[in-house]
């Protein structure tokens, strides 16, 4: 992997787990838990300037990263709920990239998506913590991609995003000595 793909991915790609047995599930159900109060720790004495600081040349700052966070995982907890209510109910997709671009994304400081991220991930978690194996079969449908998607399936890549994005900050943290 060459440097900017490792600043891409720091994690690695998400790669879909093959069997996800109920001690990973409570695995990810952890890391959506811990999630806010890690990124928290990490960004919390960050200045305007470090979060207006790209994670990699042509990436998004620090403060678009946070507020990417706040957004994608809204979206993903409504599609839990929304799959756990309906019969493979076809999700409504969103361009990521230009909602990063938008004001709120670029402009405004991160404590209002720290509270959103916070808020989500504590619903998310007893949403979680109460879904039987059964429940975790459900299904979505994604329109962009043609693809019914489980909601085990969907945990694993929602906590792959939590340390992938985390991962991004702490990596830039580090290489800027901050």
């Amino acid at each position: 992997m060459n440097d900017i793909e490792q600043k891409k991915f720091p994690t690695g790609t998400f790669k879909v787990p093959e069997n996800i047995c109920d001690i990973t599930l409570d695995e990810y159900i952890k890391i959506i838990k811990d999630f806010p109060g890690k990124l928290k720790n990490l960004i919390e004495d960050f200045s305007d300037d470090q979060f207006d600081t790209q994670y990699r040349e042509g990436g998004w700052t620090v403060r678009q990263l946070v507020n990417h966070i706040a957004d994608s995982h809204m979206n993903s907890f409504i599609r839990f709920k929304l799959a756990l209510t309906e019969n493979n109910p076809t999700i409504k997709p969103y361009d990521e990239a230009k909602w990063a671009e938008l004001q709120d994304s670029v402009n405004m400081p991160v404590k209002p998506a720290m509270k959103i991220i916070k808020g989500t991930h504590q619903r998310w978690t007893t949403l979680l913590k109460s879904m039987t194996n059964k429940q975790f079969e459900r299904t979505f449908h994604h329109p962009e991609h043609n693809k019914n998607y489980d909601l085990r399936h969907c945990l694993a890549l929602y906590a792959w995003h939590c340390n992938h994005h985390f991962a991004h900050i702490e990596n830039l943290r580090k290489e800027k000595g901050w």
